[in-house]
């Protein structure tokens, strides 16, 4: 093994990895939303960035509570 290459996790080190959710799909259908209400109808316009700016605010606080649940040190 080179200096160079990277450290591998020892074998079964919990790795992490965020569970399914809808709001990727959420987020998308609200900027879609707010792109075609520029042109259909302008409630849409509010309806589709309030759903975008909601999904993004619980999308951040989930991932921050992921984040304070992983242990501080991985050693």
């Amino acid at each position: 093994m080179s200096p160079l290459d990277p450290e591998i996790p020892p074998a079964g080190e919990e790795i992490h990895l965020p569970g399914p959710s809808i709001q990727p799909a959420l987020l998308a259908a609200g900027i879609t939303l707010a792109l075609l209400g520029t042109t259909i109808f302008f409630p849409f316009v509010i309806a589709g960035v309030i759903l975008s700016l909601w999904v993004i605010v619980a999308w951040i606080r989930g991932a921050r509570r992921d984040i304070d649940e992983l242990p501080l040190d991985h050693h």
